[in-house]
């Protein structure tokens, strides 16, 4: 499989005799300027492509995010659609081809935009009181399902926006609640909550919508868990029912409603964990969706399910693959359906056979998203350990792989990455363990290298082949280190059995898999200093260096902890999902048989000798500041080297580009402090 695309930057480099030891390596500053690429859909008819592209400095050098419509069947040409100062995003096409839907906030707030690809301006469809989160259009483009904020018990868009304007106007600024959860992610509840409406299209914009669930007190799961039936009739969505236990519990079920309103059915009400993501076949005789079988487990497998609408019939395609399903789509045959997953250190697409279940690999260099099917071609993102994301396309039966897109060659030309590959060890118990190693930029097999040794969180995760943004692998290489990443016991994208042998023994099977790789790495690549050496990790990687601090407190010179978990009978206490505490821990923080004692960090903290760096964000409400104060008080106490950086206006990531520029350098600077010669 050959790729056909070959920018011109490359011809030009090649052409001037520009050698590799003349490029810059990646600076964190590079990811600023670096454009990015979303909302990627391609037309029903296969023939265009629309998306989305934020500007980061790159050609055109300007920060608009607007949207560009690709013709692939005139020599993949390129011309703008949008020129607006308001972000577009959510496009969804019309089912002629002829028109694009948009949400964008031109007038005010979140509105529902149509633009025609023949010529004009975009029309107005919404004119709400409340901003439209989200939104699907019916086929026959008469309808449209919106997603608002609504106040539970209101039973139209006037009450809510009456209840909104008496909570503007009191005086006091105290929050009540009378039930979990409280608050999510970076944000305190408002009593508001995300509901599904339906409206007629018409000639004029909409200015009012009926409520399809005035009385739940709980939140459909997205608009893209949300289709019209066939018929255009229904809606199905996946939501949670209504009920005190909404934090410790993972049962989003699949409910279809009238969109005259009315009684709401439940599809999966026999399946206990989590249903999710309902689409229909081209033809309308199935209804897939994706689904759980372990209740409380946000890291099951993901089945694909087909619910056939004739006969009623529901057959578990994946069951006999053990993969976990990300995104799929039907393909037009009505008997394929395409689907990404993580698959041994990449995010691979597969075809499978709706009427046997075969499984067939199309695709699987590095990640994948964004998947589109049209005809006989797959439209999809993809980006590498040294390479952000771009268009690709590729022909359903894997063949003539094209790059469509080259938003930042002419940055990247002048970037130096650091060499890359996959390893594979044994691990706890002789099991077969994965990783990744990044080589320093400009290697030198001559020279010895420190060692940035990085876990991921999680736990359930994995740092595969991606181009990430809050830890990319290639700005260590850029810094003159090797670059190890070990998917250990729990990591994703190697079998069920593997993510779930790390539930129940969090500080166990992992961290043998860490010591291992560590002696591992050391030995297979002798050019690496395992003497300077510095492990670092985020969330349950933070919690791995806690860890690492007081049950392997003699491996490294430094730790940089992140968000990390140091005392977990007061994390269940402060954080918001109960559910996954309560799944991977064995229960609530009093239960005798649970684990918050037995893999406690702050249990070893006497033990605790290595310098460490603490990073945290005010408004981390998954593992709140206190997690990081308690580590950094500890060490403090203990006279142990540290330094505490603290974001007040950042959550579990840290996502503005000033702030991540300064998170680097706190790294890079702690780092060189531990690993110089």
């Amino acid at each position: 499989m050959k790729i056909s695309f070959l920018t011109v930057s490359a011809l030009l480099v090649a052409g001037l005799g520009v050698h590799a030891s003349a490029k810059t390596p990646l600076q964190v500053e590079h990811l600023a300027q670096l454009n990015q690429l979303s909302d990627i859909v391609l037309a029903p008819g296969g023939n265009q492509l629309v998306f989305a592209q934020k500007n980061g400095g790159v050609k055109p050098a300007d920060s608009s995010h607007d949207l560009y419509l690709m013709d692939l069947s005139n020599n993949n040409t390129i011309r703008r659609l949008t020129q607006n100062s308001s972000r577009e995003h959510q496009v969804r096409w019309a089912a002629d081809g002829s028109a694009i839907y948009f949400l964008a906030d031109r007038t005010g707030s979140n509105q529902v935009w149509r633009l025609n690809l023949s010529g004009g301006e975009a029309m107005q469809l919404t004119d709400l009181p409340l901003p439209v989160q989200g939104f699907q259009v019916s086929n026959n483009g008469q309808k449209l399902a919106l997603a608002l904020q609504h106040k539970p018990g209101c039973g139209d868009i006037a009450c809510t926006v009456k209840a909104k304007a008496d909570d503007a106007a009191r005086k006091d600024t105290a929050m009540v609640y009378d039930q979990l959860m409280v608050r999510h992610w970076d944000r305190w509840l408002d009593g508001y909550r995300s509901h599904l409406f339906v409206a007629n299209l018409a000639d004029k914009p909409v200015t009012d919508s009926l409520n399809l669930m005035p009385d739940w007190n709980s939140d459909i799961a997205g608009i893209n868990e949300v289709a019209f039936t066939p018929d255009q009739q229904h809606l199905v969505f996946s939501a949670k029912m209504p009920g005190v236990d909404e934090s410790w519990h993972t049962n989003f079920d699949i409910f279809e409603v009238s969109i005259e309103g009315g009684e709401k059915k439940n599809l999966t009400a026999d399946n206990p964990a989590w249903d999710s993501h309902p689409s229909f076949s081209p033809d309308g005789r199935f209804m897939a969706y994706l689904a759980m079988q372990t209740p409380q487990a946000e890291s099951d497998r993901r089945r694909l399910v087909l619910l056939d609408q004739v006969t009623n019939q529901r057959t578990v395609l994946t069951e006999d693959w053990d993969r976990s399903i990300y995104s799929y789509q039907f393909g037009p045959d009505n008997r394929t359906i395409y689907v990404t997953t993580q698959d041994v250190g990449q995010v691979s697409i597969y075809a499978i056979n709706t009427s046997f279940g075969d499984v067939r690999k199309v695709y699987g260099d590095g990640t994948a998203g964004h998947l589109n099917v049209a005809g006989e071609r797959i439209v999809f993102s993809n980006h590498r350990l040294n390479q952000p994301t771009e268009i690709y396309q590729i022909q359903t039966d894997g063949n003539r792989l094209q790059q469509l897109t080259n938003v930042n060659g002419p940055l990247l030309e002048g970037i130096a990455f650091g060499e890359f590959e996959q390893f594979s060890f044994s691990g706890w118990d002789g099991n077969t363990v994965y990783g990744y190693l990044v080589k320093p930029v400009n290697f030198n097999a001559n020279r010895r290298y420190p060692l940035a040794y990085l876990v991921h969180g999680g736990p359930q995760g994995s740092f595969g082949n991606m181009f990430h943004y809050r830890w990319n692998a290639q700005l260590w290489a850029a810094q003159g280190y090797a670059v190890v990443m070990v998917d250990f016991h729990g990591s994703t994208g190697y079998g069920q059995a593997f993510t779930d042998s790390i539930s129940r023994d969090w500080g166990g099977k992992p961290l043998v898999d860490l010591q291992k790789g560590f002696e591992y790495i050391q030995k297979a690549y002798p050019w690496i200093d395992g003497n300077r050496a510095c492990a670092l990790g985020a969330s349950y990687g933070g919690y791995m260096m806690n860890w690492f601090a007081g049950k392997w407190p003699d491996a490294f010179r430094c730790l940089v902890n992140h968000a990390g978990l140091y005392d977990m009978p007061s994390f269940y206490g402060s954080t918001e999902e109960l559910f996954f505490p309560e799944f991977d821990l064995g229960g609530t923080a009093w239960d005798e048989d649970s684990d918050y004692a037995k893999f406690n960090p702050a249990a070893y903290a006497d033990n605790w000798q290595t310098p460490m760096l603490v990073i945290h964000g005010l408004k981390d409400y998954r593992v709140p500041y206190a997690q990081g104060l308690g580590a950094f008080t500890n060490l403090q106490r203990k006279g142990i080297e540290s330094r505490l950086v603290i974001f007040p206006d950042e959550n579990h990531w840290i996502q503005k580009p000033e702030n991540r520029v300064r998170w680097y350098n706190e790294v890079f600077d702690w780092m060189k402090r531990f690993t110089a010669e």
